[in-house]
């Protein structure tokens, strides 16, 4: 059974869900959620997903929500040991991998995510933008970005020399600060920093999503 990833194309985390799925040549069907019809919140989706967000996936019957975690899965089952994610004998590249994703989830995510949703994603749904929250956000995620500068100064990603998840988890919400004229990733003023982006954003899988 082709595995069924129910989101919404214009979603990030369907997206990094995606990803990962054409980074390893897995068939599967995106079920399109309809936001503006409320399929997110119909009682059907929340049974399964019960915070009413996007996406889910369904192996065979086998349901699971979160984007990270359903990348999880993906690369556990569907041959990304030792490609995006070591192999869990390894403990030492495991704890490596999962301080990288855990740098992604609350030293980057935080701040891009809401500077997409004050910048994109208030006016889509007819709020105002709040210019201060913007430039606070800005800063904050300058200084972050100024660490991820150091670290990747020091191995190609950001748990080695190896491409994992963390890197690609990434990609969604990085692609919207390029979209909101925010250019710390692409301006080269962290050499690092704008190395790693460009190989990553780079990747077949990711160009195929944005193509």
């Amino acid at each position: 059974m082709v595995l069924k990833l129910y989101g919404n194309p214009h979603s990030t985390c369907t997206n990094r869900v995606r990803t990962v799925l054409e980074e390893l040549s897995v068939p599967y069907e995106l079920v399109v959620i309809d936001f503006g019809k409320g399929e997110h919140k119909a009682p059907e989706f929340v049974a399964v997903q019960p915070f009413g967000q996007v996406p889910y996936l369904d192996d065979d019957g086998f349901k699971v929500y979160e984007s990270r975690a359903i990348a999880r899965y993906i690369a556990l089952k569907y041959g990304g040991i030792g490609k995006l994610i070591p192999a869990q004998s390894d403990v030492q590249k495991t704890a490596l991998f999962e301080q990288a994703a855990s740098v992604e989830l609350t030293n980057f995510d935080p701040s891009a995510s809401a500077l997409a949703f004050e910048n994109i994603f208030k006016p889509i749904f007819g709020l105002q933008t709040d210019p201060a929250a913007v430039e606070k956000l800005k800063t904050t995620l300058e200084g972050k970005l100024a660490v991820y500068d150091v670290i990747l100064g020091k191995s190609k990603y950001l748990a080695g020399d190896e491409l994992t998840l963390a890197d690609l988890f990434h990609l969604p919400y990085g692609a919207l600060l390029e979209k909101q004229g925010i250019d710390f990733v692409i301006s080269g003023r962290f050499p690092n920093l704008t190395r790693w982006w460009k190989d990553i954003s780079s990747r077949e899988s990711w160009k195929k999503l944005t193509a």
